[in-house]
């Protein structure tokens, strides 16, 4: 797919309360209500006929006139070339749209999409909502039908699949501090390695049953989680092996009080992923994944301090 370079972008709310949002995706079009009877004199540019339409609609309001004529023209004027966006299923959706404008039966109008709406960038990775700047998505807040967007160069760099410089920036040093977490987590006594993830667990909200490794030789952590009410059998190794697990494993299916199997490690020079695919309810904790949730955790320096 081509990097996209538009003149302007333009958000459309896809009928009122989003009436239209998932016929127009999957039929692809955009939508227009203004339901007046002036769709030729919008099409040969005849603004001042149009406008005194709105103008009396509005019973004289200047201002609230003003703004449907702008709405109304960027929908019969916005080149192919510029871009729409909307957002569904807490997804950003974007697309051009062919020149033409068709009036329906209803009076609204559509213009055919070029191609497809899609919910992706160029590189095939999807828009979530979550993931892109409130400034661009508080849009979907807008009593109006068309507007601008606040951010316009962020989006379309956002679509083109460019990072932002900044973003760029701080996911490389999140990253770097990853790394040098495993570095650090490896060097830790491992009496210190089952405190550090005792305290994940803890920040994660979940709730230890029994001192840390002292009621069950098979247990190193009994926890219960108050959010899903699950219970979890967690056994921590800094070094292990494929056979050990499968061992624990057994052990972990011999207790009926336990929903989940935690096992938590940071050294294996054998594959192990196999096995969190092949049994329920298995969860294992690599190096890299540990390393991750100590730094969402806080605990990266409690970590320093413990090895300073």
């Amino acid at each position: 797919m081509k990097p996209i370079t538009p003149n302007k972008v333009r958000f459309i709310k896809l009928g009122e309360g989003g009436e239209w949002e998932q016929s127009c995706i999957q039929n692809n079009a955009i939508r227009l209500g203004y339901h007046s009877p002036h769709h030729e004199d919008s099409l040969t540019g005849n603004w001042d006929s149009v406008r005194q339409y709105w103008l009396n609609y509005r019973k004289g309001s200047e201002g609230t006139a003003t703004r449907d004529i702008n709405q109304i023209r960027d929908f019969y004027e916005l080149e192919e070339s510029d871009v729409w966006i909307t957002f569904y299923k807490k997804k950003l959706y974007w697309c051009h749209a062919a020149k033409e404008v068709i009036e329906l039966d209803d009076k609204s109008r559509i213009r055919n999409v070029i191609g497809s709406w899609s919910s992706t960038d160029i590189n095939g990775k999807t828009l979530r909502v979550e993931n892109i700047d409130g400034r661009v998505t508080k849009v979907q807040g807008f009593r109006g039908t068309i507007c601008s967007i606040e951010l316009q160069d962020y989006l379309v760099k956002k679509i083109n699949g460019h990072s932002i410089d900044e973003v760029e920036s701080a996911t490389s040093s999140l990253n770097k501090l990853k790394a040098d977490v495993e570095e650090l987590i490896k060097g830790l006594w491992w009496h210190d390695f089952e405190l550090m993830i005792d305290l994940v667990f803890s920040k994660s909200g979940w709730q230890r049953f029994s001192v840390l490794g002292k009621t069950e030789k098979d247990i190193d952590l009994d926890v219960y989680s108050p959010a899903t009410q699950k219970r979890a059998f967690v056994q921590i190794k800094s070094a292990t092996t494929r056979a050990e697990l499968k061992s624990y494993i057994d052990t972990f299916h011999e207790y009926e009080q336990f929903d989940e199997m935690y096992f938590v490690y940071h050294t294996c020079h054998e594959n192990l992923s196999d096995l969190e695919t092949h049994y329920k309810n298995i969860h294992l904790w690599d190096l890299k994944r540990i390393s991750g949730l100590v730094v969402n955790a806080g605990l990266v320096e409690w970590l320093i301090n413990k090895r300073t």
